[in-house]
């Protein structure tokens, strides 16, 4: 109640703040571990990022004649280690600003990060492998930059909020429940979550759960020893039963405590769950992780544009703009309608969310200036719904969230130490709260249920939010057409 009563409470419009327009139900503890419960489901995105785009190479030049690739050049890979630490810390540094900005500003429980996808767009087909891509590191940021200043502008122009309100109410929905799906396949993939699925080569999904040595190294497909894995168990077990357990008892952060749980039983060594195996990168993380408190300072990634446009690199130069900006503008506009909806703010009169303009425009400029940290586009995370799950509906959550990675950038040893298989139940559970939205769809008119079925379905089995979306529209614009 005294925090609802000052200043701090009427700012985010908390329940007793006195504020005309205050929201219901809101309490300050629940907006705190609505935070912590987001950053942990998040948190893994400090190190997935960094070691994504780091394997463009960065800034690093390669000067091997013999080793075109620098695949094995010992000072190159030493240069490219020294990129993934600076990533670290620009990864979690745009996602505490861009947070915090969204809570402050917009007063929205949505959290911003480096997006998925569209980083590994953005270093497997724009920069490449170690710069073999079309576009070097410096002119791909340049893209993401402009891209940024041209995502403002459509913003002041209303097209985001307009494309946001044209859509029917059912198939809002729709794109809700499958960023749900989509959320909880990453949960089940091997990146970012437990390891139980992964591409298949005669299917188009196989069983995977394998430990990494029966891996394929090329295909990623298990050779053997499917279901076998032991942190896919313990992620299964005592991030995914217990935390539903707890919260079937309505025990207050229960994501929170599922996460702690895997990630302290996963940090020991020479166990067969450890989060460091005996491996040279193994070796190096645990090295890291036992600095506890360590400060990284950008060194070769910032500010590091090349505004040479013209030239042979133009066309592909403007490939990779547009392509930043249809994803964007579809990905980022539709999770942040998707989250707005979760939490309770959408108005159902005019099928938009309060401070919609103010969280466009900060998600808009947090692109440009992510890429001057050297970082891919920034978007809103569909991991937010793990902090709206846990009743946090101001921007107090998103504030708490931005605070967390402001510390994790003194404390990233440990943030960046949480293994994947800790958060991947935790997606999925995020993901079932978010489908459940799916019984409000109109299922009996074939002109709302076809395309929010296609929606549904394309999200996850495309692995792409974006082309989930385009679908919808297309499909709702060829049906109009038909209709009339």
């Amino acid at each position: 109640m005294a925090v609802a009563r000052s200043i701090v409470g009427r700012r985010f419009r908390l329940e007793f703040s006195g504020h005309r327009f205050e929201r219901k139900g809101t309490r300050f503890l629940t907006e705190v571990r609505a935070g912590l419960a987001t950053f942990f489901a998040m948190a893994y995105i400090i190190s997935v990022n960094a070691s994504i785009v780091s394997r463009t190479g960065g800034t690093c030049v390669c000067t091997s004649a013999t080793d075109p690739l620098c695949k094995t050049d010992p000072q190159y890979l030493k240069c490219v280690q020294e990129i993934n630490l600076d990533l670290v810390t620009g990864t979690a540094a745009i996602s505490a600003f861009s947070s915090f900005a969204m809570g402050l500003f917009a007063n929205m429980p949505i959290a911003l990060a480096p997006g998925m996808g569209i980083n590994a767009y953005f270093s497997y087909q724009v920069v490449g492998f170690h710069g073999e891509g079309s576009v070097s590191y410096q002119l791909a940021l340049t893209a993401v930059f402009v891209e940024g200043l041209i995502f403002v502008g459509l913003t002041l122009l209303g097209i985001r909020q307009w494309l946001a309100r044209s859509l029917p109410a059912s198939l809002k929905i729709a794109g809700g429940a499958g960023i749900g799906l989509y959320l909880a396949l990453i949960g089940l993939t091997y990146e970012a979550g437990i390891g139980a699925i992964t591409g298949g080569t005669a299917d188009p999904l196989q069983l995977a759960g394998c430990v990494p040595e029966l891996r394929d190294i090329d295909t990623g497909v298990c050779i053997g020893g499917e279901m076998r894995n032991p942190t896919m168990w313990l992620g299964i077990f005592c991030g995914g039963l217990f935390t539903a357990f707890l919260m079937m008892y309505r025990v207050k952060g229960a994501l929170c405590f599922g996460i702690l749980l895997v990630s302290i039983i996963s940090w020991p060594r020479n166990t067969a769950v450890t989060a460091f195996p005996n491996t040279e990168l193994g070796n190096a993380s645990f090295d890291y992780f036992k600095k506890v408190v360590s400060f990284r300072p950008l060194k070769y990634v910032l500010a590091v544009q090349d505004w040479h446009i013209g030239g042979a690199q133009t066309k592909d130069f403007m490939v990779a703009l547009m392509t930043f900006l249809y994803v964007d503008v579809l990905d980022c506009t539709g999770t942040l309608y998707s989250m707005a909806r979760f939490c309770g703010a959408i108005d159902e009169d005019t099928q938009d969310f309060e401070g919609s303009a103010v969280a466009y425009l900060v998600d808009a400029s947090s692109i440009s200036i992510g890429s001057l940290l050297g970082i891919p586009p920034v978007t809103a995370y569909i991991e937010s719904g793990a902090g709206v799950s846990e009743g946090g509906a101001t921007g107090m959550t998103a504030c708490i969230t931005g605070l967390c990675f402001f510390i994790s950038l003194f404390f990233a040893p440990i943030f960046a130490s949480i293994p994947s298989w800790a958060t991947g139940c935790t997606l999925m559970l995020v993901g079932a709260m978010m489908t459940r939205a799916a019984v409000d769809i109109n299922w009996r008119y074939i002109g709302d249920s076809v395309p929010a079925f296609l929606t549904m379905a394309i999200m996850p089995f495309t692995y792409s939010i974006a082309y989930g979306l385009i679908v919808l529209v297309t499909s709702v614009l060829r049906l109009h057409d038909l209709e009339y």
